[in-house]
């Protein structure tokens, strides 16, 4: 073979490899670029009702509700949102619901941060009984809690106040919290509690300085979900509140099955509601997966 024929055949051999190395890259990029696509499909599908509610309010009540629906070809308004906050008390009920979430998320993290630790560091039978417990009560029927909080709430003469509707959310979201802070305490090695006493922390004063500080990530996230289940929650707040304390999510199912403007305000409150929690989701995301993936670790 004489040297031409050689330079001849590498090119063709190196020419191959790249072209065989090319296929199989674009082979291997096939896949996420399908799965990609099928999740922005999965994602607009699931929005598409939030969407469809944003062009409804923002609609002349005349063509809101017309059939076939009105896609384009009329001015966009925002009389919805207006009558809203002038012909409602959307803006006291508003106050009510983040009173409540600020309220509630304070207590539970003020209660569930040392039981969590006390239940991650002095495992036992006990320790056993009481998270099984915590389970059992949150998976008990919504209306085998609310009710019986609704005759204690009468009967102290606290119904219809935020402060007894912050108490009931506590007792309610209280195990999740609980089991959620006790697996962020359990990724904390024990060591640390050692050397904290060695140089004369009591066990509050280790858990104030040492292990609060490490839990930042930990608590946020707890007192994430726990504000947005507060923030959304409705049951509970229809059966413990009447009119002085009376949340969003009440508010909006009394305006369903009601006039076609009372149906728009109930669609203008719902996006209201909603944007907080899409913003507190998309502000703290990096910390709610870190937080979740680092506390789902261990139990």
């Amino acid at each position: 073979m004489t040297l031409t024929n050689l330079d001849l055949s590498t090119r063709a051999i190196t020419t191959g490899d790249i072209e065989g190395k090319s296929r199989k890259t674009r082979k291997r990029s096939r896949p996420p670029v399908i799965t990609g696509t099928l999740l922005a499909l999965l994602c607009l599908v699931m929005v598409s009702p939030f969407i469809w509610m944003a062009l409804t309010v923002t609609k002349p009540t005349n063509v809101a509700f017309s059939n076939p629906p009105v896609l384009w070809g009329y001015t966009p308004t925002l009389d919805a949102f207006v009558n809203l906050w002038e012909t409602t008390y959307f803006a006291d009920y508003l106050v009510n619901t983040l009173v409540v979430g600020v309220i509630s998320t304070v207590l539970a993290l003020v209660i569930g941060i040392p039981a969590a630790y006390a239940l991650s560091r002095f495992p036992s039978y006990v320790s056993a009984i009481l998270l099984v417990l915590a389970l059992v009560f949150r998976a008990l029927p919504r209306f085998a809690v609310v009710l019986p909080m609704y005759d204690i709430s009468k009967a102290l003469g606290i119904y219809d106040t935020t402060f007894a509707l912050a108490l009931a959310l506590v007792a309610i979201n209280q195990p999740f919290t609980i089991w959620l802070l006790r697996n962020f305490f359990a990724e904390i090695p024990k060591e640390l509690d050692e050397a904290a006493m060695i140089d004369g922390c009591t066990r509050i004063g280790m858990l104030r300085r040492v292990m609060i500080p490490l839990m930042g990530p930990g608590i946020l996230t707890a007192g994430i979900f726990v504000f947005l289940f507060a923030f959304q929650e409705y049951l509970t707040a229809l059966v413990l509140t009447d009119t002085s304390s009376k949340t969003v999510p009440v508010f909006i199912a009394t305006q369903l099955g009601q006039t076609l403007p009372m149906l728009q305000q109930a669609g203008a409150a719902s996006i209201l509601l909603t944007i907080p929690v899409v913003v507190i989701a998309f502000v703290a995301q990096k910390y709610l997966v870190a937080g979740l993936s680092d506390g789902a670790v261990k139990g």
